[in-house]
C-alpha cells in the first residue's frame, strides 16, 4: 500500500499552467514526485498548410513572454528555406532584438518571480510572497526592476511595433530600421541598466552567503549540460554551434551543427504530461537527460566576450573545482551573468556604425524543402524545423522548445527537494513552496512547451453544470 498523494495545483510564479503530485509511502516519506504540464497546444499541427513566410508572426503567438525567441528561430528557419545570407545590418538588428528579449525576460524572472523567495523568505506569508509584497518591502528595488524590464521591452517595440507579438524579424532580414534618435536614447540608458543587473547579482550573492549549505545542496544532482557557443567556445545566444558535456565535465559533442539536432537529440513521452522529455541519444533515457538554459550555457562555455560578464563567469566557474556547477539554485546566478552580458552586448551593437542602416532584407525566388532555425532562448536551446512544398506551404513542423529541454531535470529537481524536506508526513506550506522554488530555478515557460499530438495522450472531459463527467474522449 502507498500513502497519500499531495498535489500542488497550480504551480505559482511561472509562465503557464502546471501542477506537482507527490506520492508518499506508508511512513509518510516521498516515494515519487512529478511535475505535470497540464496544457495542450497544437502549433506543430495547425501550422501545416500555412505559407512559410507567415511563420515568424504565427509562432510569436506561442508565448507572450518570449515571442522574440520564437520569431527569431522561425525567421532563421525561413532564411534556410530561402537559402539566403542576411545583410550585416539585418543581422545586427536581429541580435539587438535578441538581447532586448533576454533583458526583459531575465529581469522579469529574477525580480518579479524569483526574488520574493530570496528577499521575503521561503516560509513567509504566501499572500505577500510575491511582487506586491516585494513592492511593500522595497519599493525602490521594485521600481528599478520595472525600469530594467521596460528598457528591453522598449527596444523590442521600436524594432517591431509592439512589445509583445511584434513584427520585426522576417524571412531574409528585418522589417524596420533603427532610428538614430532611438539608438542614442538607448545608449544613454546602458550604464544604469548594467548597474541594476549588478545589483541583482549582489542580492543573489548576499543570499548565498547567508544560506551557502542550502544553496549548494538544493536540487543538486548530476546531469549533462547543453548550450550554444561561438567558434572559440564562448557564450553564444543568436548564432553558433552546440556543445554538450556529461555529468563529469567530459565533452560529448564539440562544435555540433544545431541544424542536425535530430542526430543527437530524441524525445521521450510519458502519459502523465503534455510536455515531452528530450534526451541525448547516445546515453539513452533517462541517462541522457541534460540541462539547458543559463546553467547549461555557462557550464559548457569557456568564456564570455564582454568584460563585466566574463569577470562574473570566472567567479561562477570557481564555485566548483570541476569547472561546472550542479546546484539548481545557481541557475539564478547564471541568469544574472547573462543579463549583464546582454546589456553589454547591446551597447556594442548600438555603437556599431551599421546598426542604423536601411539595408535590411534579402530575398530569393527558389525554395529549399527544409530549413532549421536555432537560437538560445532565455530558458534554453530553441529549435524550429520546417518542411515546405514547391509552393512554399508548410508540410511539416517540429519544435523542441527551450523549456522542454529541462523537463526531465525539473522532474528530478522536484523529487530531490520533496524527498529532502518531506519526512514522516510532515508537510507545511513552506515545504511545498520549496518544491515550487525548484521549478522556478528553471524559469519554465509552460505554454511554449507542448505542441504536437504524436504519441502524447489527449483526454477531453465534458462535464455537466453540476460538475459530473458526461463524456470522456481519449486520444
Amino acid at each position: 500500500m502507498t500513502g497519500k498523494i499531495i498535489e500542488i495545483n497550480p504551480v505559482t510564479r511561472v509562465e503557464g499552467h502546471g501542477k506537482v503530485t507527490i506520492q508518499l509511502d506508508e511512513a509518510g516519506d516521498v516515494a515519487s514526485a512529478r511535475f505535470h504540464n497540464t496544457q495542450f497546444r497544437g502549433f506543430e499541427r495547425f501550422c501545416q498548410g500555412q505559407v512559410f513566410w507567415e511563420m515568424p508572426n504565427i509562432t510569436t503567438r506561442i508565448c507572450g513572454i518570449c515571442p522574440v525567441s520564437h520569431q527569431l528561430a522561425s525567421a532563421k528557419a525561413c532564411d534556410a528555406i530561402l537559402g539566403v545570407e542576411l545583410t550585416r545590418p539585418g543581422k545586427l538588428l536581429r541580435e539587438l532584438l535578441h538581447q532586448a528579449q533576454y533583458i526583459q525576460s531575465h529581469a522579469l524572472h529574477f525580480f518579479h518571480l524569483a526574488s520574493p523567495d530570496f528577499l521575503l523568505g521561503f516560509d513567509s506569508n504566501p499572500a505577500t510572497r510575491n511582487v506586491i509584497g516585494l513592492i511593500g518591502a522595497d519599493p525602490g528595488l521594485a521600481t528599478e526592476a520595472v525600469k530594467l524590464r521596460s528598457f528591453g521591452q522598449t527596444i523590442i517595440k521600436k524594432l517591431g511595433g509592439k512589445k509583445i507579438h511584434m513584427n520585426a524579424a522576417c524571412p531574409g532580414g528585418m522589417t524596420t530600421a533603427l532610428k538614430v534618435e532611438d539608438r542614442d536614447a538607448f545608449l544613454k540608458q546602458i550604464d544604469w541598466a548594467i548597474g541594476d543587473a549588478q545589483l541583482a547579482v549582489k542580492i543573489f550573492k548576499d543570499y548565498v552567503g547567508k544560506n551557502q549549505a542550502m544553496v549548494d545542496t538544493f536540487a543538486t544532482f548530476p546531469s549533462a549540460y547543453m548550450g550554444m557557443v561561438d567558434e572559440n567556445n564562448n557564450l553564444a545566444l543568436y548564432d553558433g554551434n552546440l556543445r554538450l558535456i556529461d555529468s563529469k565535465g567530459v565533452v560529448l559533442e564539440e562544435q555540433f551543427n544545431p541544424a542536425k539536432y535530430l542526430d543527437i537529440i530524441a524525445e521521450h513521452v510519458e502519459d502523465w504530461s503534455y510536455m515531452k522529455f528530450p534526451f541525448y541519444k547516445s546515453l539513452g533515457y533517462p541517462g541522457g537527460i541534460y540541462r539547458a538554459g543559463p546553467l547549461g550555457r555557462l557550464n559548457v562555455c569557456n568564456g564570455i566576450t564582454t568584460p563585466l560578464a566574463n569577470a562574473e563567469l570566472k567567479n561562477f566557474k570557481k564555485l566548483s573545482k570541476f569547472g561546472f556547477v550542479e546546484g539548481s539554485m545557481y541557475f539564478h546566478y547564471a541568469r544574472l551573468i547573462e543579463l549583464i552580458y546582454c546589456i553589454e552586448r547591446a551597447r556594442e551593437i548600438l555603437e556599431d556604425k551599421d546598426v542604423t542602416s536601411t539595408d535590411l532584407q534579402v530575398n530569393s525566388t527558389k525554395y529549399n524543402e527544409h530549413g532549421v532555425g536555432v537560437v538560445e532562448a532565455p530558458r534554453g536551446t530553441l529549435f524550429h524545423d520546417y518542411w515546405v512544398d514547391e509552393t512554399g506551404k508548410i508540410t511539416g513542423v517540429n519544435l523542441i522548445v527551450a523549456t522542454g529541454n529541462n523537463n526531465a531535470a525539473m522532474n528530478r529537481s522536484v523529487y530531490e527537494v520533496a524527498r529532502d524536506y518531506i519526512k514522516k508526513g510532515n508537510v507545511t506550506e513552506g515545504i511545498l513552496n520549496r518544491v515550487e522554488v525548484a521549478i522556478r530555478c528553471y524559469d519554465p515557460c509552460l505554454s511554449c512547451s507542448t505542441h504536437a499530438l504524436g504519441q502524447m495522450p489527449l483526454l477531453i472531459q465534458l462535464r455537466s453544470p453540476e460538475g459530473e463527467i458526461v463524456k470522456e474522449i481519449y486520444s
